[in-house]
């Protein structure tokens, strides 16, 4: 292309007028919003069940026997759980203990490449959930050292404990509270809703390929 057609093309493409763009419409609030506490915990657990997840909602006396049905139904001699604050307060160590279940906490670990190879191969993992989104069914972990990723992502069966006062009507409102505050930024947070799920080449959807093939949600309160 010649100097003078390239400069010709540009000149052209200045003079052209812009398209104008359409103002956003004005959207109506999510019905959502509208949900009392029993309306968002019930179409949370309606949406978890569409993802092939397991619901059950316990107050704090009954999770060590939910725990305990649970472990036995799906045969786990070894879990792996978070020191978060949910978690932490039921003790699961002693409680393993007292029902032959071996139990790790993160803490537990020399260093990250020990704790990476149990995580694989325990049977589970139990962790606590921050956020938990009603309109999808989903939980919404912030990571840390009493968290950590690989919990929720890396075993083959994932527990949460999710306290019903953390659950929110829509993605917005949970989007609000963790990134609202520009000096209190998360540097690791996660959305997951239902177990592992990936596609094939033809976009057909597959459960379980990588990460937890079973999900169960232990609502608290």
């Amino acid at each position: 292309m010649t100097e003078n057609a390239r400069e010709e093309i540009l000149g052209k493409l200045k003079k052209a007028q812009r398209p104008q763009v359409s103002p956003r419409p004005h959207l109506p609030p999510a019905r959502e919003l509208a949900y009392n506490r029993e309306e968002m915990i019930a179409r949370f657990t309606e949406e978890l069940i569409l993802q092939e997840a397991k619901v059950f909602r316990e107050e704090a006396g009954t999770v060590p026997d939910r725990l305990a049905e649970i472990a036995s139904a799906e045969r786990v001699k070894h879990l792996i759980v978070s020191t978060d604050d949910v978690v932490a307060r039921f003790d699961l160590p002693a409680w393993g203990k007292a029902r032959g279940i071996e139990i790790h906490v993160p803490q537990d670990f020399s260093d990250r490449s020990a704790f990476k190879d149990a995580v694989f191969e325990t049977d589970a993992g139990i962790t606590g959930a921050d956020f938990a989104v009603a309109e999808s069914g989903t939980l919404g972990i912030i990571h840390d050292k009493d968290q950590p990723r690989l919990l929720s992502l890396a075993p083959i069966m994932h527990i949460a404990i999710v306290p019903v006062e953390r659950l929110y009507p829509t993605y917005e409102e949970v989007m609000k509270e963790v990134y609202g505050d520009n000096k209190n930024i998360p540097p690791h947070f996660t959305f997951i809703t239902g177990p592992s799920m990936t596609a094939d080449i033809k976009a057909t959807p597959f459960k379980g390929m990588h990460g937890p093939r079973r999900l169960i949600v232990i609502l608290l309160g």
